[in-house]
């Protein structure tokens, strides 16, 4: 394992071991409201602490991007963090929420970190050397007929509920293929498109925190990822459509 990815593990285990704390006694958690269903708890920022607290000991003069505190730091170097992608689902105790880390370098993601501290899967990636799922190589799916793809999709709840193009996009994409999941943690999706849990993914309206380690993720795992138009501007607007080359082909057809 790179020695960056190294630490990235074992700066999302430190945080792992405060969800899964926190996660036993969650009628204790104090929770925040950011904005329409967008919530924060006092565990996610312990969490984002600890993340930080790990990496900056290994890299004081790297940058850091994260959810909750922000951007600190000028170097060619960045580590962005989300220490909680589905805070609603830990929130209510059901199990599908992860902490993404990924070290982008002059702004390309190298190393990813994707860690669901309810289950102990553990995703990681380094940039030409594949990706892992608990240390065994993972690869895209295979599926290539649009009725056998299942397909995550996301937006941020009220900010894109309202348009009808999305929402004609789920209800085409319902009655073509095997299934729509929209499961609340953007970072597990993408990570299992890498796996071939998930065929493909789509998404509107995202932070580079959530989309950071997913572009690693499934490219190291033989996938492609693009905007809804078949650019590569997903990271600057958020939107973004993932999958095995036959699952994307089909998915950018929806416009």
């Amino acid at each position: 394992m790179h020695p960056m990815l190294n630490v990235a593990v074992k700066a999302a285990r430190a945080a792992g071991k405060i969800i899964n704390r926190a996660e036993l006694d969650l009628d204790q958690v104090k929770i925040g409201v950011k904005g329409p269903n967008d919530f924060v708890t006092e565990t996610d920022q312990a969490a984002e602490s600890a993340i930080i607290d790990v990496l900056k000991q290994a890299f004081p003069d790297h940058a850091i991007l994260a959810e909750e505190s922000g951007a600190s730091g000028k170097s060619d170097y960045e580590w962005v963090i989300d220490p909680i992608d589905g805070t609603a689902n830990f929130i209510h105790g059901y199990p599908h929420y992860a902490i993404s880390i990924a070290l982008r370098v002059n702004g390309h993601v190298q190393q990813a970190v994707v860690y669901n501290p309810a289950t102990n899967d553990l995703f990681t990636a380094s940039k030409g050397e594949g990706a892992f799922l608990n240390n065994r190589r993972i690869r895209v799916s295979k599926r290539s007929k649009p009725n056998e793809f299942l397909v995550g999709f996301a937006f941020p709840s009220g900010q894109n509920e309202g348009s009808l193009g999305v929402k004609r996009k789920m209800l085409a994409l319902t009655e073509s293929t095997a299934g729509i999941r929209k499961s609340g943690s953007a970072v597990l999706d993408l990570a299992y498109v890498a796996c071939g849990r998930l065929d493909g993914y789509m998404c509107f309206g995202l932070k580079p925190w959530d989309l950071a380690t997913g572009v690693l993720l499934v490219s190291e795992a033989g996938g492609l990822i693009t905007d809804p138009q078949g650019n590569d501007t997903f990271m600057s607007t958020g939107d973004a459509v993932a999958g095995n080359p036959k699952a994307l082909q089909y998915l950018l057809s929806f416009k």
